[in-house]
């Protein structure tokens, strides 16, 4: 920093400027900082901003927060993807303090004789305002300081013109002492970066056939899973993720529920990557030629659906590179190379490499892999464990992928501990897994999400209700309606969520004393009939559809920064809300976390959160069922799981009649229960585990509950 005046705690700043703070096109992005000065004369500050052209972008000036705090706040909205540089500047405003002073004065009973230094002034500053303004206000300008320096017209005239420029002159300011601080980087992704709704499945499962007695277990290929793609394009996904599509190894191959010993039928684990057909940058011959793929990637586009690859930086102990590259791994005291191991976890399919042996030669050969899979078409990459890999070979890896293709995206499946996986964000990672399957209560998921806010500035989550490797035990228990409220959750609290195939089929049975699937499809072929469970009604497909086309019509869901909570007087219940500022489009949602009884709660909205007035009345629509209700600050909800377990508003503006009421008491006029849905809507309680549901209770004379 040069020059007067302080300028501290500048936001958004990552790791006191090692890394960039990341955002995406679009995106509205906030900077703030501490600025003040001596005395009483006002200051000023503003942002400065460089494209990644080197162009600097409209001068962007910022307010003051809170009173007497000397933060001061601004957006910026970068419109290209690449590095932006942006900075913080504070300057001496002598407008403004003209202003205010001549305003106290004035209030306070003093003429034109006691303000005759004042008017001098005031000419002196929008003197040098003349070539700082656009020519179209040149004219009032010129009438100001006429005003100014005419004696015969009265004090109030005089400098009534002079002070109607002050919204001129904030966005035009005459700038004095100026004041530069250091320079900050932001990196721009793509807006898929931030907004996405991923669907994963096996293509191998995809087309299978099971072995019997009279024949063998046949794969599924890239032509089979082909035509599963409608099916995923129908739910409104626009990220297909592939787990591993390389040569799965022979040796140490495990087989169903990773058990030790492999049958001739067994298909092993994908992410035992290589064999003799070759390794990271081989198709595994099952699935198909790279013609094949190429022609899966260009078919999964025509759906609106763009490519994701696992990126998994293991071998099986057949890979090509533990013959050519031995020094790449681990070798322990007898000689062996080490098996992958997470006490008391083994994986004996799998080696680890080391990055300490040869890191440049490793280097090299990743990025030839990236190289190689990005010439195909993939970029997105979901990377496999990255918190088992040095940090800094993320950070060389990310960046110098960008800079060839400054649009590839990476995804961190880093279940790991919380400094590891924010600090994988940090250094590049365009998104991350989260705890959001283990925040199973509204309190806790409600202070983590606080917590992802926090830290929005690098972080970017994605919300996943399973994976293949999790089944958590609210799935396993919680009847089909906790597959609806764990979908509601994942896809309107985060911009970007996805789901392992089997999640719309309700699969929830686990292998005993696991959080994981039973005949977990890593180890064997897995083929569904979609069509039939559809037909059967027994298929989540038309709910996930509804999700996804909402997180399209709506722009405030595609920000993480814009997520606010409203009180909620049942602690089973979550209300949240996001809103667009820049559209006006808010959504409201109140979901419950009981998937096996009827809730009741109260609502006590942050009305400006939402874009309205404490008193107002609105129109909430609800685009889960259809109906429309009229609310206010406070509301009775009734959520019944196997009916409706989610209200998902989008709000509209108040009517007239809506406004008149307002007049009234915050609280007067409150409708019955907004949950009460119209029988049109209503569907018919199935439990799709086996056994019956229990039976909603009648709707009742709820006007009880009006706030």
């Amino acid at each position: 920093m040069s020059g007067r005046f302080p300028i501290e705690d500048v936001s958004p700043v990552v790791s006191c400027g090692r890394y960039p703070a990341r955002a995406v096109v679009g995106e509205l992005v906030p900077v703030s900082a501490l600025a003040y000065r001596e005395g009483h004369d006002a200051l000023g500050c503003n942002v400065v901003w460089l494209g990644p052209d080197g162009r600097a972008r409209p001068f962007t000036r910022m307010r003051p927060g809170e009173p007497g705090q000397d933060r001061w706040h601004a957006t910026i909205t970068p419109d290209t993807v690449g590095e932006w540089i942006f900075t913080v500047e504070a300057f001496s405003d002598p407008y403004l303090t003209w202003h205010n002073a001549v305003t106290k004065k004035i209030a306070a009973g003093q003429g034109a004789v006691d303000l005759a230094n004042d008017l001098a002034e005031g000419v002196r500053v929008l003197s040098a305002a003349a070539e700082l303004i656009p020519k179209a206000d040149r004219t009032s300008l010129d009438e100001a300081i006429k005003a100014l320096r005419d004696a015969d017209r009265p004090l109030s005239e005089r400098t009534g013109p002079a002070l109607e420029l002050a919204d001129l002159l904030w966005e035009h300011p005459v700038r004095d002492l100026v004041t530069t601080g250091e320079e900050y980087r932001i990196w721009v992704d793509r807006e898929r970066a931030l907004f996405s709704a991923w669907y994963e499945f096996f293509p191998r499962s995809e087309g299978a056939v099971l072995a019997t007695d009279d024949e063998p277990a046949r794969s599924g290929t890239f032509a089979t899973a082909a035509q599963r793609l409608p099916g995923v394009a129908a739910m409104g996904f626009d990220v297909l993720y592939l787990p591993p599509i390389h040569p799965i190894g022979r040796v140490n191959r495990k087989g169903p529920n990773n058990s030790l010993v492999a049958g001739p039928d067994d298909v092993g684990s994908p992410w035992a990557i290589g064999a003799a057909e070759g390794g990271h940058d081989a198709i595994h011959p099952d699935l198909g030629t790279p013609e094949d793929f190429r022609a899966f990637v260009a078919a999964a586009a025509q759906h609106g659906l763009e490519m994701a690859m696992d990126l998994a930086l293991q071998c099986a102990p057949d890979h090509p590179w533990v013959t050519e590259h031995p020094e790449w791994f681990t070798t322990r005291a007898d000689g062996s190379i080490a098996y992958a191991e997470n006490p008391p976890k083994k994986y004996q399919d799998i080696y680890p490499l080391n990055f300490d042996n040869d890191p440049e030669g490793i280097r090299a050969e990743v990025l030839r892999v990236v190289r190689h899979w990005v010439g195909e078409g993939v970029k997105i990459f979901r990377v496999d464990n990255p918190h088992t890999k040095p940090v800094d070979f993320w950070h060389w890896l990310i960046w110098e992928v960008k800079k060839f293709d400054p649009g590839v995206l990476f995804l961190a499946e880093a279940f790991t501990r919380p400094a590891m996986m924010h600090g994988l964000a940090k250094v590049g990672f365009t998104q991350s897994y989260t705890y959001f399957t283990w925040r199973t209560s509204a309190a806790d998921l409600r202070e983590y999400c606080a917590e992802l806010v926090a830290a929005a500035d690098y972080m970017r989550p994605n919300f996943w209700p399973n994976t293949p490797d999790i089944l958590h035990e609210t799935l396993q228990h919680g009847g089909p309606p906790m597959f609806k409220i764990r979908a509601v959750l994942a896809a309107l609290l985060s911009p970007s969520w996805g789901m392992y195939a089997g999640y719309e089929l309700f699969e929830h049975v686990a292998r005993p004393g696991a959080e994981e699937y039973l005949d977990n499809e890593k180890y064997q072929l897995r083929p569904r009939d979609w069509a039939d469970a559809e037909a059967q009604g027994r298929s989540l497909a038309p709910f996930i559809a509804t999700l996804n086309r909402v997180r399209r019509d709506n722009p405030a869901l595609r920000w993480l920064r814009n997520l606010v909570f409203h009180d909620i007087d049942n602690p089973a219940l979550l209300c949240w809300s996001k809103r667009d500022p820049t559209s006006g489009n808010t959504v409201l949602v109140v979901c419950s976390f009981d998937s096996h009884t009827v809730q009741w709660g109260n609502t006590t909205l942050d009305m400006p959160a939402l874009g309205l007035g404490w008193h107002d009345r609105f129109t909430v629509h609800d685009e889960l069922t259809g109906a429309s209700y009229d609310w206010g600050q406070r509301n009775a909800v009734r959520l019944d799981p196997y009916l409706q377990p989610a209200h998902v508003f989008t709000l509209r503006r108040p009517t007239a009649a809506a406004t008149a009421a307002a007049s009234g008491p915050a609280d007067a006029g409150a409708p019955g229960p907004a949950g009460a849905e119209p029988a049109t809507v209503q569907e018919v309680p199935v439990d799709l585990f086996g056994g019956t549901a229990p039976t909603a209770p009648a709707q009742k004379d709820d006007t009880r509950w009006s706030s």
